[in-house]
């Protein structure tokens, strides 16, 4: 079986459409590696990349994109409503097809410890590559954001991985590990009122008591007037999306707000998108394998 590894790279810009084409080129352009999906939103001033390959081509263009990124985005100018603290600001590496947790951790390490050498990029591991307990959330990896960053580089617990102990003012930190398959999913609300968001999302993600393996925080999108519960959901099978968007809307109605619409931002995994399709049809026994299209793909009868 070929071992097949996902690269989900975020990067800091979602605004300037010719960086981000020239960032996404690079993957098109590495060997034993395809380009699934790439997005990118303004109020986040932030783009998700896709890609799957062998992991020696997954290697390559994690680097290589890296490096583009830091060419061309310059973090002491980049605002947005995403928490970040680098041009490439996360690299994970997810196990698909015939390759373990284990060896995308090594993967991950590799390119870290090139990133940090090479590009001279502080590099945080996270997840399943964290070399402690501490640094296994992103978001605890993240605390500060970019603006933190020369501070967090002279104290003890902020030294990086790899990459050296000093404030690379363009590039800023990267954080690279491994990590299971998640869905970034995000649900929009009928007001302009942050707090509202900011007051749900405290209730949803499991940091402060809500559901299991969901991160979520409040976003504003200044372009539409709205804001929106932004999530991810570290794993699917343990909080499907439809449990997340009922409660939303149930602490939703105690503001007197509705839920006006929702996105998944890149690829989401059909299992989870049926879930939600047996839990809204009340279907009974209805089985993936009952999709035409996933049984044309399949080699069964």
């Amino acid at each position: 079986m070929q071992p097949i590894v996902q690269c989900v790279p975020n990067i800091s810009e979602g605004r300037n459409r010719e960086i981000v084409e020239a960032v996404v080129a690079v993957v098109r352009e590495t060997p034993n590696v395809k380009l699934l999906d790439w997005s990118s939103d303004a109020d986040h001033n932030r783009s998700v990349i896709t890609f799957v390959g062998t992991p020696d081509g997954v290697e390559e263009a994690a680097f290589a994109l890296c490096a583009k990124a830091a060419e061309l985005i310059d973090m002491s100018a980049h605002t947005g409503e995403h928490p970040r603290m680098g041009a490439t600001d996360v690299i994970p590496f997810i196990p698909i097809q015939g390759i373990s947790m284990e060896q995308c951790v090594e993967l991950a390490h590799r390119v870290g410890k090139r990133i940090g050498e090479e590009l001279k990029i502080p590099v945080y591991m996270y997840e399943y590559a964290a070399r402690t307990p501490a640094r296994r959330n992103l978001a605890d990896v993240r605390k500060g954001q970019y603006e933190g960053l020369p501070k967090k580089l002279q104290q003890e617990d902020g030294i990086p991985d790899y990459g050296p102990r000093a404030f690379n003012a363009k590039s800023g930190a990267t954080a690279v590990g491994a990590r299971m398959p998640l869905v970034a999913f995000n649900v929009n609300l009928g007001t302009d009122n942050l707090e509202i968001a900011n007051q749900i999302a405290r209730n949803v993600r499991l940091s402060s008591g809500g559901l299991k393996a969901v991160k979520a925080m409040g976003v504003k999108l200044e372009e539409r007037g709205i804001v929106q519960v932004s999530m991810n959901m570290v794993n699917f099978k343990e909080t499907p999306l439809y449990r997340a968007v009922e409660l939303i809307r149930a602490e939703a109605r105690r503001y007197g707000v509705s839920i006006v619409g929702s996105e998944i931002i890149g690829l989401v995994p059909l299992e989870a998108i049926v879930d939600s399709l047996r839990y809204y049809m009340g279907l009974e026994g209805f089985q993936t394998k009952q999709i035409l299209e996933t049984r044309l793909w399949s080699h069964e009868e």
